[in-house]
């Protein structure tokens, strides 16, 4: 989603994230795994908070939960978080609308008021729009949280994140015993795999580009991970020319089209198979994935067994590593300025991300530092040796001046562009033309 950024992690946060990663335990969303809901609570929320007080448990009226989570709404995941917070709050009632597009027609409804009371946070509007759009949040919310800054704006913060992800391959073990490949340590490693996966009738890598959404990895946040440069975005805005042929973006890129031009992706790029995919992930007829952890719940619950499901940081080099991979936040949740009941729809936020357990089912780490992952294939990431580049705030002006150029960040449609531009170069020139004119006219 959704949906970063500093090479030079303090020893405080990189030991937090280490120590985070190496308590992985258990089993392993996006979408997530059919009957999640009747799970068993895991450790981020199994600490429910004390039973509310009698002036609380009077609070009622009805809100509307607007999300991207189509599978959540028809498997029933949402209506056992509404059945759980029901028991605080009788007198609530919540409505969920799951939007399949949601990236591209969140920005349309948070501009109409149709937004619904509390929702899932476009990560592509100017943070100086947020104030216009979303209340407030109380800041006992944000104590020990990861990023508590990202959706803030002149010391107020509108929005949490509803959990934290690292992005990397996604791969099916017994589709790589069956062609004969180990996990790649390079980048000719990667081709190679590729190679023979294909060879051996596998589609390597599930890049869903007719979803649209899928293929943000390979665009929008290349150049954190990439470059190792968590304001990167800070100095692009100093720039009329910021998407080069040597720069971070035409490296990832230029992996994804080395891809798509060798058959190394689904057979029909047009159609939108996203929710396809999985059973092709999960049944070993596809490879790989190149998305976050958040997928791995979902490829289980389409059918793989969890021990034939691993994960590992992406070759995008011949280095060998260690290699750079982004920690940051899934999508933000939020409380519309429009909502009627803005007390209700701050105390259904608060439940979302501290008791529902929607982090754990959507195969996250957890929002606040002090509590263990339940993900076990990020103990095979972590093994890689990862350089986990952390999200911090970014200059506001980058996705302003993105806007203005219409530039389609953030819902996979500029990279949808790019991956089967004839010819990159000339898409980035066309790109920093758009980029230095919105500039001149902002008066950047």
């Amino acid at each position: 989603m959704t949906g970063m950024k500093k090479i030079g992690l303090t020893a405080l946060v990189l030991a937090m994230v280490v120590s985070l990663l190496a308590a992985c335990s258990g089993r392993g969303s996006g979408d997530a795994a059919p009957g999640a809901s009747s799970s068993a609570l895991s450790s981020s929320s199994a600490s429910s908070s004390s039973p509310s007080s009698s002036a609380e448990s009077e609070l009622g009226g009805r809100i509307v939960f607007l999300s991207h989570r189509t599978d959540y709404d028809s498997d029933g995941t949402y209506e056992e978080y509404a059945r759980r917070f029901k028991e605080k709050y009788p007198n609530a009632e919540i409505e969920f609308e799951t939007l399949t597009n949601y990236a591209q027609d969140i920005k349309v409804r948070i501009t109409t008021g149709e937004a619904g009371d509390v929702l899932m946070i476009d990560p592509g509007i100017n943070q100086s729009d947020l104030p216009k759009y979303f209340e407030p949040l109380p800041d006992s919310l944000f104590e020990n949280a990861y990023f508590p800054d990202q959706r803030a704006w002149e010391g107020k913060r509108y929005g949490i994140t509803t959990g934290v992800n690292t992005n990397g391959i996604v791969y099916n073990k017994r589709a790589f015993e069956k062609a004969g490949v180990e996990v790649p340590r390079t980048l000719d490693e990667l081709y190679d795999a590729a190679r023979k996966l294909k060879e051996a009738g596998i589609i390597p890598l599930y890049m869903n580009y007719g979803a649209q959404w899928p293929v943000i990895n390979w665009f929008e946040n290349a150049g954190w991970w990439i470059a190792g440069d968590p304001l990167l975005h800070d100095k692009l805005v100093q720039s009329d020319t910021p998407f080069t042929m040597d720069g971070p973006y035409a490296i990832s890129l230029g992996i994804a089209r080395t891809f798509v031009e060798n058959g190394w992706v689904e057979p029909d790029l047009s159609t939108n198979n996203w929710e396809m995919s999985k059973g092709e992930v999960a049944s070993g007829k596809a490879a790989m994935y190149f998305l976050g952890n958040w997928v791995i719940p979902q490829v289980i619950g389409a059918g793989a067994a969890p021990e034939d499901i691993g994960f590992f940081p992406l070759p995008y080099d011949n280095s060998g590593g260690p290699y750079n991979a982004l920690l940051g936040g899934d999508y933000y949740i939020g409380v519309s300025k429009n909502s009627k009941n803005k007390e209700l729809a701050i105390k259904w936020l608060e439940f979302f991300v501290r008791e529902s357990g929607y982090q754990d089912q959507s195969g996250m780490m957890p929002i606040y530092k002090d509590q263990t992952p339940s993900v076990p294939q990020l103990a095979e990431f972590k093994s890689h040796n990862p350089n986990f580049i952390e999200e911090v705030p970014g200059d506001p002006r980058f996705n302003e001046i993105a806007n203005k150029a219409e530039i389609g960040l953030w819902t996979g449609a500029q990279a949808q562009e790019l991956i089967v531009a004839k010819d990159l170069k000339a898409a980035f020139d066309e790109l920093n033309e758009r980029w230095a004119k919105a500039k001149r006219e902002l008066g950047y």
